[in-house]
């Protein structure tokens, strides 16, 4: 997590350094001055947390869509060639097909054949340990995704509680209630509270998504574990 963290920063100081530059700029029809203006009117100290949130939440959640996929094999065809290397070259072939084969199914299925000559009660202890271990590295980062799923929200109802008291003050030092001073402060609110809810709607949708590709890796753990077993046992019968 460290380089999210200074990925943070560097995008910060970006984010300070766009601010500044698009005060500048000459509004035009086009999505991008659109986007930059919305951005600014906002108020970018309130807008720029919920962007990193946004930001670094999508970086978590695609490395682990990534790091899920990749973890993904044909499991039929992967308990087939083990099948074939136990009946052909013994348990060290079979254990060379699941060291050359990527995903935590290859992984316990290595575990429980280097036990297999401890007995098979020690076999699937292994299998039970080294899946729960397993499951716990596909479930890493998603604490990060969830708080910025919270987090988001919550920085853009603290910019519509700014942004309501900014009203206020304004009403009061002007002693006058005015359309134009309140609307100001009004569309500061909106706006923050608008960024944060798409902030964490977005999030929210990369959460469920690698959820359930976490539930389906396990389903199929736990499944090739029982015909690991079952193989094992057939096998420890010849």
């Amino acid at each position: 997590m460290k380089k999210f963290f200074m990925i943070s920063a560097a995008l910060l100081a970006t984010g300070a350094a766009f601010a500044q530059d698009a005060e500048t700029a000459v509004a035009g029809d086009s999505m991008h001055h659109i986007l930059m203006q919305k951005f600014l009117e906002g108020g970018w100290e309130w807008m720029l947390p919920v962007l990193l949130c946004l930001v670094i939440g999508l970086a978590v959640a695609i490395e682990r869509i990534l790091y899920l996929s990749l973890s993904t094999i044909n499991t039929k065809k992967f308990i087939a060639n083990v099948e074939e290397a136990l009946k052909n070259g013994g348990i060290e072939a079979a254990k060379e097909v699941c060291k050359n084969t990527r995903g935590p199914i290859a992984s316990i299925y290595w575990q429980g054949l280097d036990r297999y000559d401890q007995g098979l009660d020690s076999v699937e202890k292994a299998v039970v340990s080294y899946g729960s271990v397993q499951t716990g590295q596909m479930e890493s980062g998603l604490s990060w995704i969830g708080l910025f799923i919270a987090l988001s929200p919550m920085l853009g109802f603290m910019g519509t509680v700014v942004g309501m008291i900014g009203a206020f003050d304004a009403i009061q030092a002007a002693g006058d209630i005015s359309p134009t001073l309140v609307a100001g402060g009004i569309k500061v609110a909106l706006l923050t509270t608008l960024m944060g809810l798409i902030a964490a709607v977005i999030l929210q949708l990369f959460y469920n998504y690698i959820v359930s590709k976490i539930d389906s890796l396990v389903n199929d753990m736990e499944d090739s574990s029982i015909t690991l077993m079952d193989i094992l046992t057939a096998y420890s019968k010849k």
